[in-house]
């Protein structure tokens, strides 16, 4: 089979070790000659990594954090930065502190070290995300893309059972969509395969010992691995049901992606054999609909959107607003009728098929 394809690889400086998180930020600090630093994150995050920002001069700790970054709260953090003649933001935390430091980067061009506590993912893209009258809006500008991320696994082991296993699924899906996103190349599929096969490893380690350091590098490593993969593969119909959802019902990020993934691969997996067969080697599975069914057993992962404040009576305005998002480039042609049936399952937590009807 011959290849024609465009690859763009983005530019960034990762930085992996437990317990150097301290270390490696100070470092970069002194490397991009920053002087006044913005530490956004929330104030449980900002109290648990304390030891972490004391190894820097901090001008500004900032925790107005909010799922899905609402505008009214990137306008009032740029107005602070500015306020404080920021030249340097560290976003420590989850996608949420992460997300915020994206909102201000956007309008202020400042650079970004992203350190991670969980498997969000999005340390590792382009992508900015904001949300307006519970409309999310989403875009792409290299400003945002973290000049460098410092992943230590030990920052993530206080992280609760639940939220490790729903952040963890929440970076499957970006392997997953990037099998099939509207840019999607055999560079992102190998990438996004090596992180599905990690995570796999990863998830139903930490679920047996949530202490143990080698299950949580896994998946900082498979969760890196497929962030990249989607920032170039660029975001599939999962990710458009996601933000749509989470921006519209307020719902919570990596749960909604735990819930909406088995629905969305069983609905798409028929239509593209060759993703699906190498979604399915990645799980070590005969097909990949039975490999994420396994994973999520063993995990008791979440199973219905209804458990996450989604109504059935939304379901209705969620196909009008999803159905016009949903890429030209999928691989499955979507109707109305056919997001209204897989939105009810998804809200119900039904069992996923290999083809829905």
């Amino acid at each position: 089979m011959s290849l024609n394809f465009e690859h763009t690889t983005l530019g960034q400086r990762v930085l992996f070790g437990a317990g150097k998180a301290g270390a490696f930020l100070a470092a970069e600090v002194a490397r991009l000659g920053a002087r006044r630093a913005m530490v956004i994150s929330s104030a449980s995050e900002a109290l648990r990594l304390k030891d972490v920002t004391a190894q820097i001069d901090v001008t500004l700790h900032y925790d107005d954090v909010a799922p899905h970054v609402p505008v009214e709260r990137a306008e009032k953090a740029r107005a602070a930065a500015v306020a404080h003649g920021i030249d340097l933001l560290v976003c420590a935390g989850g996608g949420s502190a992460t997300g915020l430091a994206k909102a201000v980067a956007l309008t202020l061009r400042l650079p970004i070290i992203a350190i991670p506590t969980t498997y969000a993912g999005s340390e590792a893209t382009n992508m900015w995300g904001l949300t307006e009258a519970s409309r999310k809006t989403t875009g792409i500008d290299n400003a945002v893309l973290p000049v460098a991320v410092v992943y230590d696994a030990e920052l993530s082991v206080g992280l609760p059972m639940e939220l490790s296993i729903a952040s963890g699924l929440n970076a499957l899906a970006h392997g997953v969509d990037s099998m099939w996103g509207p840019r999607a190349d055999p560079i992102n599929a190998a990438l996004a395969a090596e992180g599905i096969r990690a995570l796999n490893r990863a998830l139903p380690a930490i679920k047996t010992n949530p202490e143990d350091l080698a299950g949580r590098e896994q998946a900082l490593y498979g969760a890196y691995l497929a962030a990249v993969a989607f920032a170039s593969a660029g975001s599939g119909m999962h990710h458009k049901i996601c933000h749509t959802l989470g921006g519209a019902y307020n719902l919570p990020h990596a749960q909604t992606h735990a819930a909406v993934l088995p629905h969305v691969l069983a609905f798409k997996g028929p239509f593209a054999p060759e993703a699906e067969a190498r979604i399915a080697a990645a799980f070590n599975s005969t097909s990949a609909v039975e490999g994420l069914s396994s994973l999520r057993e063993t995990l008791e992962a979440p199973p219905a959107l209804k458990d996450y404040g989604f109504a059935e009576t939304d379901i209705p305005d969620a196909v009008d607003l999803i159905l016009p998002t949903i890429p030209d480039t999928n691989p499955r042609t979507v109707n109305g009728e056919d997001l209204e049936r897989l939105l009810r399952a998804i809200h119900s937590g039904a069992t996923t098929g290999s083809n829905p009807e």
